[in-house]
């Protein structure tokens, strides 16, 4: 087993490429006009991830749950409230942390540390687990339980695990359904009564909450859940003008609330109103505007549960830079400074992955996943 200084090193051979094409692109290399990179994952950084993920799944404590308790009764330890996703410090981030380890799965079927994954998956995510982690949710207390940034990456699990040729993980796959429909019921349930949406740059965040349920009702064919959130994306943001990309980042995002917005509409509008709807949105982009959104976040204390968010934040701002760059017409100068931006942002993060700072190192791996595998 790699220890976090030995799969750090192995993070920083990523980040090290990425600053070479970043550097060379700003200083006009003929070779490279813009940042371009290929979002790319090798087996060997794979492993390194894995191995943070690996080390976090079945770790019950340092533990911070989110639970409403109606009695004495359920005065409970995470392990015994959820025998699923009791490890990762939180509900969520032992969540995305069973994404990574499947997508991993799926990218690389012979990686070395797969009988591993493999097995702690399968003890996780058995059919008692997940009927125990159902039912949970089914209290009353619990209608805005993991609402909805946990909901968004239980439905990107199940979708990993759907698509999965690997025999554990469609098997897997099977025991996650009841829970997965259950989350689709309650984003059904919950959206036509939200009047109006979060945008904050945290857990709630509506933007984010609805683009990772569309992935996957698109994935599973879910027509009428697809209907709804894009009918709900479209009301709660299509209207929105001149986003305040000068006012970020707050001290504790993990998202762009201006970006993380655009890379939903990306994946709702076709692509001439996208790029209109983006001009409106964000109007000085062609001239490298706001400043403040373009340039990496600085991440002073990484043993800060809160000020190591600005790292997640970092990797996101990078994924959804690419992702609307990609949406946007060929040759458009908004593509060439958010690719450009991209680059420095995931930079900036990716060597900071393996900290040594379980505040950080429960959950990162997974956006540093995402960011290097996009859909």
């Amino acid at each position: 087993m790699r220890s976090a200084r030995e799969s750090g090193s192995l993070i920083m051979t990523v980040s090290v490429i990425l600053l070479f094409l970043s550097a060379a692109a700003d200083a006009g290399d003929p070779q490279i006009d813009r940042c371009v990179i290929e979002k790319s994952l090798s087996s060997v950084t794979a492993s390194a991830f894995a191995e943070i993920a690996l080390a976090c799944i079945q770790r019950e404590f340092p533990n911070k749950p989110g639970h409403v308790m109606s009695n004495a009764a359920q005065v409970l330890g995470p392990g015994e409230l959820h025998p699923a996703f009791y490890g990762c410090f939180d509900w969520h981030s032992s969540v995305h942390g069973h994404w990574m380890l499947a997508r991993i799965i799926n990218l690389f079927p012979e990686i070395e540390e797969g009988a591993r994954i493999r097995e702690a998956l399968s003890d996780n995510l058995s059919v008692e687990n997940i009927a125990a982690e159902t039912e949970y949710f089914k209290d009353i207390e619990r209608k805005s339980f993991e609402r909805t940034y946990g909901w968004a990456w239980l439905l990107k699990l199940a979708g990993e695990l759907d698509r999965s040729d690997d025999q554990v993980l469609k098997g897997l796959s099977v025991n996650l359904r009841p829970l997965a429909d259950l989350i689709v019921e309650r984003y059904t349930g919950f959206l036509p009564t939200q009047t109006y949406p979060i945008r904050r740059g945290v857990h709630p965040n509506t933007a984010f909450g609805i683009a990772f349920a569309i992935d996957y009702a698109r994935m599973a064919g879910k027509k009428e859940f697809e209907d709804l959130l894009i009918e709900r994306s479209r009301s709660y943001f299509l209207g929105d003008r001149g986003c305040p990309g000068g006012w970020e980042p707050d001290g504790d995002d993990f998202f762009s609330p201006c970006l993380i917005e655009a890379d939903l509409m990306r994946r709702v509008l076709g692509r001439e109103e996208f790029s209109d709807w983006l001009e409106s949105f964000l109007p000085g982009l062609r001239d490298s505007e706001p400043e403040s959104l373009l340039i990496p976040a600085i991440v002073s204390d990484r043993s800060d549960p809160k000020i190591v968010h600005l790292d997640g934040l970092n990797l996101s701002r990078a994924w959804c830079m690419w992702a609307i760059a990609s949406a946007l017409p060929d040759g458009d100068i908004r593509a060439e400074v958010l690719e450009k931006s991209a680059c420095r942002h995931a930079e900036a993060a990716l060597a900071n992955i393996a900290s040594g700072n379980y505040e950080g190192e429960h959950w990162l791996a997974s956006f540093a996943v995402y960011l290097l595998t996009p859909d």
